[in-house]
């Protein structure tokens, strides 16, 4: 089974294949839509997961409609409001505004199956932020946005983990467009600021102008020797490593290195084990030839080990006597088959837990 990175590059592409042939908005749901929620890990096709023309009343207006509820626990958490791929999202025109401040959802999503935008509560409760928090274009996505997609998937999802991060990432976005528009067609009060960092003299409409000019030309060229030095550092990096003299000592690289393929089998383990335990006691812990999860950080409580960077892949557990058991999985989705295993070493070292307490 591929991962969710692979699944979502691929979505992307098909929808920059296919967008051409898609006529209408529902086919644009069909097509790009209902994929992309599929690789979220719901089943669209369960109506006590995904509700399609979910029925909303808001007001005097009866029967308005959305056109996806994600359902937990039967009450609405994700609401889909979607568009022909041709059109422009506009956040004011449609139902998900007007609904959103009289359901128990969280989290709104506007898309026409090209872009996407993640709206949330984050500065006034219950009232739909103006700014999505997230948003992406998914025929060009990028490895950042794909981890925060990825909080989405059914797996995964605690909607008061993404609130806690998702204020942090509406401003950065908004701070790197900032910064985007700045360096491309940098404004008055921006070149001003630089201008008075080197000139002395009075910033006049004449001066403005010439640094105006210089500012790009500054900006630009430090872009290019930020690229350039990077070059050389990749370039370098693959010379032979000269023998370091006596006197000069050269450290360790360490051999270590966390996947996020390992990332992604602990948040398995701690979704499996958050039915028994606060997840805040649940941590990991990095070796060269496997991957440890533990409960309160300790290696004497250690729950399972996975093995992930070979030809093969297995998860360890441990029997009776803490001998490691090793068992081949074929995908991460394998972890689940034990479920039973890993709560019942849980419930182990809580037993122990309270014995030596009494």
């Amino acid at each position: 089974m591929m991962d969710f990175k692979t699944q979502i590059k691929q979505l992307g592409e098909r929808v920059a294949k296919l967008k051409d042939q898609i006529q209408t908005e529902e086919a644009t749901k069909n097509a790009f839509i209902m994929p992309l929620l599929q690789c979220l890990g719901y089943d669209v096709f369960d109506p006590m997961e995904v509700v399609p023309e979910f029925v909303t009343d808001i007001g005097i207006k009866k029967g308005e409609k959305i056109d996806y509820a994600i359902l937990k626990d039967g009450n609405p958490t994700i609401l889909v409001e979607c568009k022909h791929w041709a059109q422009n999202l506009n956040l004011h025109n449609g139902q998900l505004l007007r609904y959103f401040h009289v359901s128990p959802a969280r989290f709104g999503i506007l898309t026409n199956g090209i872009n996407y935008k993640f709206y949330s509560d984050l500065v006034e409760p219950n009232k739909m932020d103006e700014k999505p928090f997230l948003e992406f274009n998914i025929d060009e996505i990028k490895d950042n946005q794909i981890d925060e997609l990825k909080k989405f998937h059914k797996t995964f999802f605690d909607a008061e983990t993404i609130i806690n991060t998702a204020g942090e990432l509406k401003f950065m976005n908004e701070l790197k467009q900032v910064i985007q528009q700045e360096f491309t067609n940098p404004t008055n009060d921006f070149v001003k600021y630089l201008t008075k960092q080197v000139y002395t003299g009075v910033v006049s409409t004449k001066v403005l102008e010439r640094f105006t000019v210089l500012a790009k030309k500054s900006i630009q060229q430090h872009i290019n020797d930020v690229i350039s030095d990077r070059l050389k550092t990749a370039l370098n990096d693959t010379d032979v490593e000269p023998t370091p003299s006596e006197d000069v000592q050269i450290p360790e690289i360490s051999k270590i290195f966390t996947t996020e393929e390992e990332l992604e089998g602990f948040m398995i383990v701690k979704a499996i084990l958050r039915q028994q335990v606060d997840v805040s006691r649940i941590s990991h812990k990095d070796a060269q030839t496997y991957f440890s999860i533990m409960l309160d950080g300790s290696t004497r409580k250690t729950i399972c080990r996975l093995y992930l960077n070979g030809n093969k892949k297995y998860i360890a557990t441990f029997d009776e006597n803490r001998k490691e058991v090793k068992n081949e999985i074929t995908s991460l989705d394998d972890i689940f088959s034990y479920s039973n295993i890993l709560l019942n070493a849980v419930n182990t070292y809580e037993d122990k837990k309270q014995l030596v307490e009494q």
